[in-house]
């Protein structure tokens, strides 16, 4: 989750699935109604016959996104993830303050992360190639904060600490939010999770 110059360090995305590049309108459509339906009520209960009559379309429309339906579950969350990446870069490539952009990007992640339900997390949870997605998100995105500690440091805007420490203290819970652990620890689902994260970085190491 100004006074420098703003960082010419390009940011790092959220996470790096290939774009849904040579779709038709009707299947990039689709796309985003599956993301919106998987959101809401997870993935792991439906058939490709039921996703057909909730979407009002043939299964060999579906087939042409994906040869099955474990597949089609992962091109919906890379989706998912790409859209998140994006919604990311956008409100934190304005941001010229270090502080504020660590908190900015932290915010950033949790209103991302904000439509995700908690059926579509425990679907993510027990789903090998879906949670490979969310770790490797989780694992940039714990780069790109090490790395705005490290500059904000750097320009002194963030107090006498050791940046190392704190970069590590912040990726390991942004590691056990990815995990869960986090939640059940605590009931805090992981936009919710990432945004008092936010709060306390902005307070706690902040001049």
């Amino acid at each position: 989750m100004t006074l420098p110059a703003p960082s010419t360090t390009a940011a790092e995305p959220l996470v790096q699935p290939p774009a849904d590049t040579g779709l038709t309108r009707r299947q990039a459509e689709l796309l985003d109604q599956l993301e919106e339906l998987f959101l809401a009520d997870g993935f792991a209960g439906f058939t490709l016959d039921d996703l057909a009559l909730r979407l009002h379309c043939s299964k060999s429309t579906l087939y042409a996104l994906a040869g099955s339906k474990e597949q089609l579950a992962q091109r919906v969350i890379k989706h998912f993830f790409r859209k998140a990446t994006d919604a990311v870069e956008a409100r934190t490539v304005t941001v010229a303050d270090p502080a504020l952009r660590v908190t900015a990007y932290l915010t950033a992640v949790a209103g991302a992360l904000a439509p995700a339900g908690r059926a579509f997390h425990r679907d993510l949870d027990s789903f090998g190639p879906g949670r490979e997605i969310y770790e490797r998100n989780t694992a940039l995105a714990a780069d790109r904060v090490r790395q705005l500690i490290a500059e904000g440091v750097a320009q002194g805007r963030f107090r006498e600490v050791h940046p190392a420490l704190i970069a590590d203290t912040v990726t390991t819970l942004m590691f056990r939010i990815g995990r869960g652990d986090t939640a059940r620890a605590t009931g805090l689902d992981d936009a919710a999770a990432y945004r008092e994260l936010a709060a306390l970085l902005l307070h706690g190491i902040t001049l």
